[in-house]
C-alpha cells in the first residue's frame, strides 16, 4: 500500500472540497514531505489519477491567489468514501507495512468510531506477537546466540521492532478505552492537526492553521 493515496484522500475529506494546492499544504504542514512520498509531483498525480478512477470528482475552480492559473477542486465521491475508509483501517491494521503508511492511519485514527479503531489496533498487536513467535521458532538460527554471527542481529532486530511496536499499540489502545481524542460519532472537533498556539514542526509561520484552512 502507498501511503499517498490515504494521505490525499484524508487531506480532501477534511475539507469536504479542496485543490491539490490545499491539500499539498495540508500535508507540508503535516511533515508527510519528509516522512512519506507526498511530494508536489506525486500529489497532483494521486488527485488526477484518483479523479479518473472515480475516487474524487471535480466539482468546479477556485481562482488563485497568487495570480495563477484557477484551481481544480476536488470532492470525494461514494467510491471514494469507501476507499479511503478501506485504506485507513489496513494502514492501522497491517503490521508488515513501511512506517508511513502506519503514520498515515495514525493521523486520522479519529475518522473512526472509538470501538472500531481499538480493535483494529488489538489485532495488530496479535499480528505483531505472532510475527515475533514466527521469527523466534522458524527464522532465528538454531545453537547458542554466540554462534549465530552477525545474522542473529537481524532475528534480534526483528523481534526487538515487533515487541516495541505492540507496546506502543498497547499504550494508544488505553489511551482510547480512556476517553482520548474526539473520534467518529461522538460529536464536534476541530480538523487542525496541533493544538492552538504550538508550532508547526515542518513550515515556517509555525502555529498558523494550514493555509485554506
Amino acid at each position: 500500500m502507498s501511503a499517498i493515496r490515504l494521505l490525499v484522500l484524508g487531506a480532501v475529506r477534511q475539507h469536504g472540497r479542496a485543490h491539490g494546492y490545499q491539500v499539498r499544504n495540508d500535508l507540508e504542514f503535516w511533515g508527510a514531505h519528509e516522512w512519506s512520498n507526498a511530494k508536489p509531483g506525486s500529489i497532483y498525480h494521486a488527485l488526477k489519477q484518483m479523479a479518473r478512477q472515480g475516487l474524487l470528482v471535480v466539482r468546479g475552480t477556485a481562482p488563485s491567489t497568487a495570480g495563477g492559473p484557477p484551481r481544480t477542486e476536488y470532492e470525494l465521491t461514494d467510491a471514494g468514501e469507501a476507499e479511503y475508509h478501506r485504506l485507513l483501517r489496513w494502514a492501522l491494521l497491517a503490521h508488515d507495512e513501511k512506517p508511513d503508511v502506519l503514520t498515515a492511519g495514525v493521523g486520522f485514527i479519529v475518522d473512526l468510531p472509538r470501538q472500531e479503531a481499538v480493535e483494529l489496533l488489538r489485532r495488530r498487536v496479535a499480528a505483531l506477537e505472532e510475527w515475533a513467535a514466527e521469527v523466534r521458532k522458524d527464522w532465528t538460527p538454531k545453537g547458542a546466540p554466540e554462534e549465530w554471527g552477525h545474522i542473529g542481529e537481524v532475528m534480534r532486530l526483528w523481534v526487538h521492532t515487533a515487541a516495541s511496536g505492540a507496546e506502543w499499540t498497547r499504550g494508544l489502545i488505553e489511551r482510547l478505552e480512556n476517553g482520548a481524542y474526539v473520534m467518529a460519532g461522538e460529536g464536534e472537533r476541530s480538523v487542525e492537526v496541533l493544538t492552538e498556539g504550538a508550532p508547526a514542526p515542518f513550515t515556517a509561520g509555525a502555529g498558523s492553521a494550514p493555509p485554506g484552512r
